[in-house]
């Protein structure tokens, strides 16, 4: 989960739920505002939404070059 910069500045940041024994019950954001002690902390490790699709975007190109690429190997198996 990535610190989303939204476009008003306000960071939307990943947040989890535990249990005392640290197990996760939940995963969510909360918005942090230009007031917050760790907003410039946070605000060097966002990005935009568009920048977030981007990464989207090329995971989802190299899934598929990956899968071609595991295709091919699979057919050379087929072979043997």
């Amino acid at each position: 989960m990535y610190v989303i910069r939204l476009p008003d500045g306000t960071l939307r940041v990943p947040t989890s739920a535990t249990t005392d024994d640290g197990r996760i019950i939940g995963q969510g954001y909360v918005e942090v505002g230009p007031g917050d002690p760790d907003y410039d902390r946070l605000l060097r490790q966002s990005l935009t939404e568009e920048e977030l699709e981007e990464k989207r975007r090329g995971w989802r190109e190299g899934d598929e070059a990956l899968l071609r690429e595991f295709e091919e190997w699979k057919a050379t198996q087929a072979e043997d």
